[in-house]
């Protein structure tokens, strides 16, 4: 039996806009799987939403080449991360910005300059600790391998093995009876470096050598590298009614391919947005942002004068469009654990599959203020999607996200949202399969106003 063929996100997405009522639909969520599994780095996920955004009309600029004031839609890679735009037809050069923020970079494992080690027979990859994983998740897990390749000529290339190439495997309870009464410590440098083969004879060079070969690169043309481990364990609905979602990196590609998606949906609407509806996905968040490609770096004012400029604007243009601006930064955040409910504030208890969360935290570790809060309520209102309130308990330290550094950097008005979920910074997350599809849907109103 053939399924009926379901809309396409962006469609979906463009539909969902009025007031009318909101259908679920899970064509979103699959879609969201897909994203995922093509995204294994940063890299790849700028590629994946890029050729998104192709499909909906936008084109690509280089940051080195004069730009045009031209309406349409556009965008910038650098490395991990993109910023797209969508000009409409008439927009004036002071004309404010509508931003969602987000990230691509998720905690993991990554390959150091001399990847080549090994002891006792076994061939080992050495890696680096990027952000703040959860260590353990990524024990006796099938990885697969996944970056960026620098040739000679100064060219990328993107590699993804994503098959069981690396495992770290796990100490056996009978060699440490002492994980049961004191639980399981991980040294960082000892204990996390993975195995991929057997053999006495530690070769300089085969690791790489073995991309070469993989990605098609003449042997000895690659000179460097950004490479990664992944989990090649596929997303999928999980539960009795299948209305979870456990996958990996969706802290933060949830949000870049709820951005893509609603993006794509207002440049291809009927109307006109009245703002200048962007997407910043920027890298290297999990370690503090500051990079040429993080949001503490000049990629996105760049981007955003470049676009008053070449639109005819003055420095006053483009000092009453970043006055006007208003940015939402998209990032998970904590659902209520039940197994650690006590850990939660009291009275903020968000619940996956309740719709986005409000990130608010008075010490500004989120840039959400009341002004914020009427923004997004307006947005989720436009969109008739729910939305929940979400705290740290007064005890725990707070995370942050862009939002702060967004909003300190540029001047900009920010409110820091998200979706609720389990297992943050693990190799598997675990989210409601409906609120992907929720967040979307309040993006866009919020691009569209």
């Amino acid at each position: 039996m053939t399924e009926p063929a379901r809309p396409s996100p962006t469609a979906a997405l463009a539909a969902s806009a009025s007031r009318a009522p909101l259908t679920f639909d899970r064509g979103h969520t699959d879609d969201l799987m897909t994203f995922l599994a093509a995204s294994p780095s940063p890299y790849h996920a700028v590629a994946t939403a890029a050729e998104r955004l192709e499909k909906a009309g936008f084109r690509q600029v280089a940051e080195t080449d004069a730009w045009d004031g031209t309406h349409g839609g556009k965008y910038v890679l650098r490395g991990g991360a993109i910023v797209a735009w969508y000009v409409p037809e008439g927009a004036a050069p002071h004309t404010p910005f509508r931003i969602v923020g987000a990230h691509t970079d998720s905690p993991n494992l990554r390959v150091k300059p001399l990847p080549d080690s090994g002891a006792h027979g076994w061939r080992q990859v050495a890696v680096e600790i990027y952000g703040g994983p959860l260590l353990n998740s990524w024990l006796d897990r099938d990885l697969g391998l996944a970056g960026r390749l620098t040739l000679r000529d100064g060219s990328t290339r993107l590699v993804n093995v994503d098959r069981p190439l690396l495992r770290v495997p796990q100490l056996a309870i009978h060699l440490d009876r002492s994980v049961t009464a004191d639980g399981l410590k991980l040294d960082k440098q000892r204990h996390m470096q993975p195995v991929w083969g057997l053999g006495h004879d530690v070769r300089d060079g085969d690791l790489i050598a073995f991309l070469e070969e993989t990605a098609g690169i003449p042997a000895g043309e690659v000179t460097g590298w950004d490479l990664m481990t992944h989990s090649v364990e596929p997303p999928a609905y999980l539960g009795r009614d299948r209305e979870l979602l456990a996958g990996p990196r969706m802290d933060n590609l949830l949000s870049v391919h709820a951005g893509t998606a609603a993006l794509a949906a207002v440049a291809s609407g009927a109307s006109q947005p009245a703002s200048i509806p962007v997407l910043a996905a920027f890298d290297h968040e999990e370690n503090g942002s500051q990079s040429d490609t993080g949001a503490d770096g000049p990629l996105l004012s760049n981007v955003l004068e470049r676009s008053v400029f070449a639109r005819g604007g003055s420095y006053e243009d483009r000092a009453r469009a970043f006055a006007g601006t208003v940015c939402l930064s998209s990032d998970t955040g904590h659902a209520v654990h039940p197994n650690y409910a006590e850990r939660h504030d009291p009275t903020h208890h968000p619940r996956v599959n309740g719709g986005p969360i409000l990130k608010v935290n008075v010490n500004n570790r989120y840039a959400t203020d009341g002004s914020g809060r009427a923004e997004f309520t307006a947005a989720c209102e436009a969109a008739d999607v729910p939305f929940q309130s979400f705290v740290s308990n007064n005890s725990m330290p707070c995370g942050t996200t862009i939002g702060p550094i967004t909003a300190a950097r540029h001047g900009i008005k920010t409110v820091d949202i998200g979706v609720a979920i389990l297992s943050m910074h693990s190799a598997r997350e675990l989210c409601g399969a409906d609120d992907p599809f929720l967040l979307a849907n309040a993006l866009t109103a919020f691009l569209e106003r």
